[in-house]
């Protein structure tokens, strides 16, 4: 079965009652749905805590939005393919919203006989379907670090390119991080 629009979910901050019981039999959500997202932090860790990658993008939600894991996982898997195809691995890129929230479906049957065949609203809570990250105005969805401003251009264009895959309007913000003086001394020393 196809994925449902996402347009059928709210877009208003409320949290939908999803009951859990003690008892298994009452409780509404019997399963949780796996996890799409395979990895949280790609690139190179190491260069950042060093303090090599210097010039940050944040891209930033500007509105209440439910995103679903599977457009966090597309846009993770087409960052990461093309930061690592031009830069060879000289990045970090981190996805900082976490998919909690479960979505669920109440199956419908259309066409001829459906009628009877199926319970219409009764029992009409749903079976879990997906999960989504509730996110609010003004928060990081990506992160990414990158060793120069020739960089910082082309994963700007990239971060531009992800926008037709989210499920809201979003903001680039550019921050270079200044070497601590720890990190200062350790650069000189090593000369």
């Amino acid at each position: 079965m196809p994925l449902r629009k996402a347009g059928s979910y709210s877009k208003r901050y409320t949290v939908p009652y999803t009951r859990t019981s003690k008892k298994k039999n009452r409780a509404y959500i019997k399963t949780v749905p796996p996890q799409k997202i395979v990895k949280f932090t790609m690139g190179n860790q190491k260069m950042f805590k060093e303090g090599k990658l210097p010039y940050t993008l944040t891209m930033i939600s500007t509105e209440w939005v439910q995103i679903r894991h599977n457009a966090l996982e597309a846009c993770r898997m087409y960052l990461n393919r093309k930061m690592d195809d031009k830069f060879g691995g000289q990045y970090l890129l981190k996805v900082l919203q976490y998919p909690h929230h479960i979505q669920r479906e109440n199956k419908m049957l259309t066409g001829a006989g459906a009628d009877r065949m199926q319970t219409g609203m009764q029992l009409s809570f749903g079976k879990t379907i997906g999960k989504a990250t509730l996110t609010k105005k003004n928060t990081p969805i990506f992160f990414v670090a990158l060793p120069n401003l020739k960089a910082v251009v082309q994963s700007r264009e990239f971060l531009k390119e992800i926008k037709s895959k989210l499920p809201c309007t979003t903001r680039i913000e550019y921050q270079e991080i200044k070497a601590s003086p720890v990190q200062a001394q350790q650069a000189q020393g090593a000369q």
